[in-house]
């Protein structure tokens, strides 16, 4: 393989070296995620995308190595789900890929050639932005939502979770794209360097302020709940009995509420009072309400649900959740006319859930409310804060993953409670059916220890309860509409002065063609 140098600095001789580059450093990220979890490492992992993309030859280019960067990204992100879509994987990580295409022709143009030291810090502002607005546009639901968000990385970092308590998982992909903007920088340009380090320090020292002084949720009692995980059980009727097993087991423990996780119950309550009324005694004999997950079709309205289920020692306390936004492929086929075909080459939804309506926060009858999500649901932001804005004390996250027992997804499923916590302020249940269950208290920090993937238990957490707002749930998504501002003025600065450009430079033409040209006798 041979280098040439170019106009914008060293680039590879052969397209399809340089294709083979992009695709490999935009997989690099994906080690910072759990389960390799090298979180330090995120801070650096964009720089060889940025370094490539900086070299380009052309706009065109620019948005090739963008778009071939971003799909080994969602590659890499999403590779676990390669048993259940095949080669639709490939097909879907190209598509989104292309958002990334735009961001290439960012790079190139606030990176490339020789930039000034102030078009250099413009860069650390701008190059940041144009990847928020990217994992904004993925963040939708119909395009596979907001998994492998680059600051979700940074879940197990104590400073990294107090700036999502001030400006959520946003903020914090703000300032490791940054951060690797800076790096790119200093290793490309020796000119910038000394400014480059000074905007790394003042991005330490805003991250240390942050940490210091953000305020921290108050307390404000305490709520005893056990996780019931049975493990990987296919047959309904065994699962639902190994979950009533392990719930009898807590009996004699003081427990306050009981989780199952997703799918644990197969059938319509109200269709089976059988069911119901087993899980009624089991509420008699735990002393306390039991929160169930049921996958089923309905018998008051047509379709499937997946509904988070409040039972007590009566039967059903009428308090219900219907899960609002379904895993794409797995819950449901986007446009199934078009990609229906998709059933054919991997594991696909065969037909397609219903959706709920509204989020629902329910009362305990120790008075505390809780915000149940089912499983995908906690990696979308707004919808813990919508709960705690409803006056959720705890949230409640009910998942399975058992289609991906020994792939990277159980933990890093696990990981985005931590996130939501922070965000909120509020402690936050990730129970799975199987998969990995965790609890985190309201500052994000763990509760007791993990239910690994071969776990078959019960555990009970004693969990801290808050009060208090967090800037977050106050004020929102404020750092995406940062950086759309700073895309805004930038996009404007670029206009005006391509405007000012051709302006500039018609009469210094005009002279100089009337000065060179030969006259020409009239005719």
């Amino acid at each position: 393989m041979r280098f040439a140098v170019g106009r914008h600095g060293p680039r590879l001789d052969s397209a399809w070296w340089r294709g083979g580059a992009a695709l490999l450093a935009g997989a690099l990220p994906a080690l910072a995620f759990p389960a390799p979890a090298l979180w330090w490492f995120a801070y650096v992992a964009l720089v060889p995308l940025l370094l490539l993309v900086r070299g380009a030859v052309g706009v065109r280019r620019a948005a090739l190595d963008g778009w071939l960067g971003g799909t080994g990204f969602m590659l890499a992100v999403h590779h676990w789900l390669l048993p259940s879509l095949n080669v639709f994987i490939v097909v879907l990580a190209g598509l989104l890929g292309l958002l990334w295409a735009p961001w290439g022709v960012l790079v190139r143009a606030t990176l490339g050639g020789r930039p000034s030291v102030v078009r250099a810090l413009v860069a650390v502002a701008v190059v940041p932005s144009g990847w928020l607005m990217v994992e904004l546009v993925r963040s939708w639901q119909g395009l596979g939502g907001p998994w492998g968000l680059l600051g979700a990385s940074q879940w197990q970092v104590t400073p990294a979770l107090r700036l999502m308590s001030v400006g959520g998982v946003w903020l914090v992909s703000l300032l490791v794209v940054a951060v690797n903007t800076a790096v790119a920088l200093v290793v490309a340009l020796p000119h910038v360097r000394t400014a480059m380090v000074s905007a790394l320090v003042v991005c330490a020292l805003v991250t240390g302020a942050v940490w210091m002084w953000a305020p921290h949720p108050r307390p404000e009692g305490r709520l005893r709940v056990a996780v019931v995980q049975p493990g990987v059980i296919e047959k309904a009727d065994a699962r639902f009995a190994r979950g009533e097993a392990l719930t009898r087991a807590l009996a004699g423990q003081r427990v306050d509420l009981v989780v199952w996780g997703e799918s644990s119950v197969g059938q319509d309550l109200a269709a089976r009072p059988d069911l119901a009324a087993r899980i009624a005694r089991l509420s008699q004999e735990v002393g306390a309400d039991i929160l169930v997950n049921v996958d089923a079709r309905r018998s008051d309205q047509p379709g499937i649900f997946k509904s988070s289920v409040l039972v007590g020692p009566q039967g059903p306390t009428g308090q219900r959740y219907d899960k609002m936004r379904l895993v794409p492929f797995g819950e449901y086929i986007p446009a199934r006319s078009l990609l229906g075909w998709a059933t054919s080459v991997g594991k696909a939804a065969g037909e397609d859930r219903r959706r709920g309506t509204e989020p629902v926060v329910m009362t305990l009858p120790s008075k505390v409310r809780v915000g149940p999500l089912v499983c995908f649901e906690s990696a979308f932001p707004d919808m813990s804060r919508h709960l705690v804005r409803d006056g959720a004390q705890l949230l409640i996250a009910q998942s399975s993953t058992s289609s991906f027992q020994g792939t990277w997804a159980p933990a890093q499923h696990a990981s985005l409670a931590a996130l939501r916590a922070a965000e909120t302020g509020r402690p936050m249940v990730h129970a799975t059916l199987t998969g990995i269950s965790a609890v985190y208290d309201a500052d994000g920090g763990r509760v007791g220890h993990w239910l690994g993937t071969s776990a078959g238990a019960s555990q009970v957490y004693d969990i801290p309860l808050t009060t208090g707002t967090t800037p977050y749930v106050r004020l929102g998504a404020w750092a995406v509409y940062c950086a759309l501002a700073v895309l805004a003025v930038f996009c404007a600065a670029e206009g005006a002065r391509a405007l000012r450009r051709p302006a500039q430079g018609t009469p210094a033409r005009s002279a100089r063609t009337a000065h060179e040209s030969p006259a020409r006798p009239g005719r």
